[in-house]
């Protein structure tokens, strides 16, 4: 009965293995999650997904196997809704409220309710939308989808719009956590998490919960006690990428910049042109007359720094690899000298190229690059890739 739902997991790209799959079919077996379907989810997850990476393809294939209800045909519903009273009787305790409850009895009751829905699937023929009497979508019956009825059993339907469905199938709470979802602010914010060094400083507190318990029960007394709030306590340099080839990354690349100033209470950011050479900018207008010498930043920040360069790494060889190669200015020293500086300066480094990684072997320069970087220390600019990075960092 199972091999379908283990079908849809590989579909997913779930790594679930055979091994996992029968200690699922195990659990199942042993009686853990008898007709409750929240229950029976929740053992499904534990016992098949490894990373809360994946549990977003998790709901989807779950959703894929459990809920395509919309894909049945109404006799075959039929058939499948012929479901213990007991459980029927718990779905309703756990999905309605009493105000809710109090409806429902009004109308005839939950057994009345799913009678119905019965009857109109075995009456209708074909799909239905809007209007009050069949089971369809965006309507106000108590049966379908995309609709409102406080009484209503949601069939063929992804989300909950009202919240006010007796059974709900197909939540998806993890979807940023998906590395292949396309990447935003709040998905690097859940990469650049890693990157955490904890430390206590400063004069602001908070609530030491552990301490208030231990001092309640020896005091008889309610004890509130305060520690120094924990910060993050890793130091980042960010060196940004700006104007040429990088404007087709300006969103992508002031996401992460968001997310970094948020996440990072110790974070410096400079901005370059394709390369770092002997001058950096604090503003990303890069005005001459406001440049600072990259020799500076070399002698103010220790090596307890993590650095962090962003750019497509797509110019001439020349601008890495030669004096004078630059394309704004004269170069006294080649674009290398300075990375490699960079290298030796801050051993916590790494790029992150906003490029497609497949592309990067069609650019020298990139090659380049990696090889000063090391071919390890240049991650996309994907949540599995910022990951990589920040593990790289840590």
């Amino acid at each position: 009965m199972f091999l379908p739902f283990f079908e849809e997991l590989r579909r997913h790209r779930v790594p679930a293995t055979l091994r996992e799959f029968l200690d699922f079919l195990s659990v199942v077996k042993a009686g853990l999650a008898t007709y409750d379907v929240d229950a029976f989810y929740y053992l499904a997850r534990a016992s098949l997904v490894k990373d809360e990476a994946h549990i977003d393809r998790f709901d989807q294939a779950f959703a894929a196997a459990f809920a395509g209800v919309e894909a049945i045909s109404p006799e075959a519903v039929v058939e499948a809704m012929d479901l213990p009273d007991d459980w029927l009787r718990r779905m309703r305790e756990n999905h309605l409220s009493p105000e809710e409850r109090a409806e429902i009895e009004a109308m005839g009751g939950f057994d009345k309710l799913m009678e119905e829905l019965r009857k109109r699937l075995s009456e209708q023929e074909g799909r239905h939308e809007g209007g009050n009497k069949w089971v369809g979508t965006a309507g106000t019956s108590p049966y379908g989808a995309y609709g409102y009825n406080p009484e209503g059993v949601r069939i063929g339907q992804n989300e909950s719009r009202h919240r006010r469905a007796v059974k709900v199938w197909d939540r998806r709470d993890f979807r940023d956590f998906d590395g292949d979802r396309e990447i935003g602010t709040r998905t690097m914010k859940v990469a650049l998490k890693r990157l955490r060094r904890w430390a206590r400083d400063g004069a602001h507190e908070e609530l030491d919960l552990p301490g208030t318990i231990r001092s309640t029960a020896h005091q008889g007394y309610l004890d509130v006690k305060t520690r120094p709030e924990r910060r993050n306590a890793a130091r980042v340099l960010l060196f940004l990428d700006v104007g040429g080839s990088m404007d087709d990354h300006v969103q992508v690349v002031s996401d992460l910049f968001s997310a970094a100033k948020s996440e990072f209470r110790h974070l410096e950011q400079f901005y370059f042109h394709n390369c770092l050479y002997e001058g950096v900018w604090r503003d990303n207008r890069r005005r001459w007359t406001e440049q600072m010498p990259t020799w500076d930043i070399l002698r103010t920040y220790g090596p307890e720094w993590r650095c962090i360069f962003v750019g497509d790494a797509a110019m001439s060889p020349y601008e890495v690899a030669m004096p004078g190669g630059a394309n704004e200015h004269w170069n006294a020293e080649s674009g290398q000298v300075w990375l490699e500086r960079a290298r030796n300066q801050w051993p916590a480094h790494l790029w992150i190229n906003p490029v497609r990684e497949d592309l990067w072997g069609y650019t020298q320069s990139t090659q380049m690059i990696q090889q000063i970087f090391g071919p390890q220390r240049m991650a996309p600019l994907t949540l599995d890739g910022l990951t990589r990075g920040m593990k790289l960092l840590t």
